[in-house]
């Protein structure tokens, strides 16, 4: 939007005698994108450039937003979904059309499944030959629609403005997610009249925020009538930033929390109406506390079969208070007696305002006599259980733990602490291994002055290892913790419960990690044992730049 001067009239064209009129001048819709970007106060992007995506980057050359340059393009929506998830604002993926596209699906569902905020650019072939199987072409729309929240195929580009505005809105309100747009290449080199829109109206899209006061008398009277109430925490709690009202509605009320692996970091871990993480792969003593609970109020949690256990755990007789922001998730998985629909952390400051103490000393005491004490078995190898816990300890109150998917997701899970102000992330819904490294690259550019540390098996590591390259390049301050078994450990480990014996899950020829990372030009140590775990750590944590710590770890370690 520009100012020029004109002539008020034929008579007078001196200097002196021009007005200024407001016009609207026309820009290459790329170089509008971009302008759209910064708009939404996108700072930084993640992608990889191909030949019909070039046009957009073209015009983020001219910008002031970073691109952080993927050494492929599933990392670009990994490092985009770890950047949202630190930073709060929605995380912003580019890739070309065809593979660069498809490359980008498994990092769609995974922040999907997760619930993160996500705008995803991609090129797309011209708009004549969509359709025509030409050169590079795939249908992303098409092949994403099932795991994203929304997406778009640009037909005109006089429409882009009110798409990239609904689309950040899509992402970012309600239940998040990811929202695709997928730009034809004719379309990005269109002229179009560069005006952002101010507000958004999308008929049929209005998610509800604030909880029904009739629905919330519901459950506070069924919480005042029962005798063991127990929360029960899911990753919808992180996403609404409620951890402090969660706290302070345990705080007041006198109830326990329980949580699930997404739901981990919603609620301290040394408060004392702690109880633990449930599930699968939970700890006993919570799954045991759910099942004993006669009331369970369930906060921004699917219920999923793996993060609490299915509906096992859940007795018949028990009455269930389920707060979710997304409506259909009520009643899909476990019936529900009393529904909150809206956002946590406004259904939980209403609820703060009415509720009342209960006396649940009793009911407390009972959950801590269940809480084992923890002993951390030595040997031969490193103890990942112990090293989580080491390590946990040697960390700041603000860092950020980053766990792949596998056992090592577990280890880390079960044995880091949730203290106030840190942070721990994983693929929770989707369990994508490879997830770990490029989530730890955006979540250190999100807050490049807190610790982060990216944990990983030595499977997972090597579906991302090439992101080395841009941890390399960018000098990304992170502390890779590496678990090395030589094996697929949880597979393992299942195949040997179900079976008896093993088939696929042996790592032959793994490579000499510290080696490889010295290739990238990143120092690193092996720990064989754990008396070398403090110094190694101390060395990471204290060392400039990125850092690689790899663990030998017994193939019969367990997860749990």
């Amino acid at each position: 939007m520009e100012y020029i001067p004109r002539p008020c009239c034929s008579v007078h064209r001196s200097r002196d005698f021009f007005i200024y009129l407001k016009v609207v001048m026309p820009v290459k819709a790329a170089e509008a994108i971009v302008k759209f970007l910064e708009q939404e106060g996108v700072d930084t992007v993640f992608g990889y450039p191909g030949g019909y995506i070039v046009h957009v980057y073209e015009a983020l050359r001219k910008s002031g937003i970073r691109h952080v340059l993927v050494r492929q393009e599933s990392a670009a929506a990994h490092c985009a979904n770890g950047y949202a998830r630190v930073s709060g604002k929605t995380g912003v993926c580019i890739s070309t059309s065809g593979p660069g596209a498809t490359n980008l699906i498994t990092g769609i569902a995974t922040a999907y499944m997760d619930s993160i905020p996500l705008v995803v650019l991609t090129g797309q072939v011209p708009s004549s030959m969509i359709g025509r199987d030409v050169f590079q072409e795939a249908d992303i729309t098409g092949a994403t629609e099932s795991f994203t929240k929304h997406n778009f195929l640009v037909k005109d580009a006089r429409e882009l403005p009110r798409i990239f505005r609904e689309a950040f809105h899509i992402a970012s309100t309600g239940r998040p997610g990811p929202v695709l747009i997928d730009l034809p290449h004719d379309i990005q080199q269109e002229d179009i009249t560069f005006k952002y829109p101010e507000t958004v109206h999308i008929s049929g899209y209005k998610p509800t925020v604030k909880g029904h006061m009739g629905q919330i008398k519901r459950a506070l009277k069924a919480i005042a009538e029962s005798e063991r109430p127990l929360i029960l925490a899911g990753g919808g709690v992180n996403l609404a930033g409620a951890q402090a009202e969660l706290v302070a509605f345990s705080e007041k009320s006198g109830i326990p929390v329980v949580h699930t692996l997404m739901g981990k970091g919603a609620f301290p871990s040394n408060h004392p109406h702690y109880v633990g993480m449930i599930g699968t792969h939970g700890f006993a003593h919570a799954n045991e506390a759910v099942k004993m609970a006669d009331l369970v109020i369930f906060i921004g949690a699917r219920i999923a079969d793996r993060s609490a256990g299915g509906t096992q755990i859940l007795p018949e007789n028990m009455t269930i208070v389920h707060i979710d922001v997304d409506p259909a998730e009520i009643g899909k998985i476990v019936g529900t007696h009393i529904p909150l629909v809206g956002d946590v952390r406004e259904i939980l400051k209403q609820m703060n305002e009415k509720i009342k103490r209960k006396d649940t000393a009793a009911w407390l005491e009972t959950l801590r006599s269940m809480k084992p004490e923890v002993a951390y078995r030595t040997g031969d190898f490193v103890n990942p259980k112990k090293a989580i816990r080491l390590l946990s300890d040697k960390l700041s109150d603000t860092a950020i733990m980053v766990a792949d998917v596998g056992q090592n997701q577990f280890w880390a899970a079960r044995h880091f602490e949730d203290l106030p102000g840190r942070k721990f992330m994983t693929s929770g819904g989707m369990g994508t291994m490879g997830y770990g490294l490029p989530a730890a690259i955006g979540a250190k550019i999100a807050a490049p002055d807190r610790q982060v540390v990216a944990v990983a098996g030595d499977g997972g590591f090597q579906m991302s290892l090439f992101e080395l390259g841009t941890i390399a390049a960018n000098q990304i301050g992170l502390v890779m913790v590496l678990f090395n078994n030589a094996n697929l450990g949880m597979v393992r480990e299942m195949q040997n419960r179900m079976f008896g014996n093993t088939s696929q899950t042996a790592l032959e020829r793994n490579p000499d990690f510290v080696m490889l990372a010295k290739a990238y030009g990143i120092d690193g140590i092996r720990v064989r044992n754990d008396d070398e775990l403090e110094a190694a750590f101390e060395q990471a944590l204290s060392h400039k730049g990125p850092f690689l710590v790899e663990c030998m770890v017994d193939p019969d370690e367990s997860t749990l």
